[in-house]
């Protein structure tokens, strides 16, 4: 049995919550050029190049890629053979995010009732998502969420005959209801299959996937094609203002599910996409 230490655990979560705020993803920042290359419309260049500046400069000089820095986001992996020592794996994680959010001069975003709505103060609790595995290992993924695409999230129960053009219709409908509210261009998380809630975890997963890696599935990959160029003709375009780039991938995880049943959600990031891991 491997014996692992909450005060080591918090303090690389506290270091995944600061960094993840500094650093945006190589994938993305590497979309984002890649799309300034090929889109169209010059205001739509122009907020492109001007989103990789940004980046770069938060890199450079510390500084958050967005002032929104996000509800924390955590997935944890913990192997069978692993002994937490010190206390419990969720205070870790949570004094962890405490300490993160304080000394990266982050945004404390969290209310502690979502009526009475007083600020928490320190961005706890995190939302956290378990999954036992085989091994000795324990890996955290710190993804920092912003509430402006967070809020263009949805969710729907279609039944097992509207098939596969109901799931890509509620896609993009999903996606052209969002507009620019979620800050283009955008990565298309979606869930399809299990249950409500299940569906709803594999829409958040599937936007921890790097581009442009596709769905292993050949089906199901050429569905995250079509979907991403039926997108990009909405003509959104980046910041909202038109042009070609809305999205910079449409990524599709699945789950087996009812005979009655069809879940889909999607959950849309927004062009600061965060989110970094450590295995310890």
């Amino acid at each position: 049995m491997r014996q692992i230490e909450t005060s080591l655990i918090t303090e690389k979560v506290a270091g995944l919550c600061m960094e993840s705020n500094y650093f945006l993803c190589k994938d993305v920042k590497q979309a984002l050029k890649l799309s300034a290359e090929k889109e169209v419309s010059p205001i739509g260049i122009n907020v492109l190049n001007t989103l990789i500046e940004n980046a770069e400069i938060a890199a450079e000089e510390g500084l958050p890629i967005c002032q929104d820095t996000g509800m924390a986001i955590v997935f944890v992996e913990i192997g069978q053979g692993v002994e937490i020592k010190g206390g419990s794996l969720t205070g870790a994680i949570n004094e962890g995010v405490r300490q993160g959010y304080k000394l990266g001069y982050l945004r404390n975003s969290i209310v502690e009732d979502p009526i009475r709505r007083k600020n928490t103060g320190d961005n706890t609790p995190a939302v956290i998502h378990y999954d036992i595995v085989m091994g000795g290992k324990l890996k955290i993924t710190v993804s920092p969420k912003g509430f402006g695409s967070e809020n263009m999230s949805a969710l729907k129960m279609l039944k097992p005959s509207d098939g596969i053009e109901g799931v890509k219709n509620f896609v993009i409908h999903s996606v052209k209801t969002a507009g620019a509210n979620p800050c283009p261009p955008i990565i298309v998380g979606v869930g399809v299959g299990g249950s409500m809630e299940k569906s709803a975890l594999l829409a958040k997963k599937a936007l921890l996937r790097e581009i442009p890696n596709h769905n292993p599935d050949p089906f199901w990959a050429d569905i995250e094609t079509g979907l991403l160029g039926g997108i990009n003709n909405l003509g959104i375009g980046p910041a909202g203002l038109g042009g070609t780039v809305t999205a910079l991938a449409v990524n599709i995880e699945v789950f087996p599910t009812h005979i009655a049943g069809l879940p889909v959600s999607v959950n849309i990031s927004c062009n600061a996409t965060r989110h970094l891991e450590v295995i310890l």
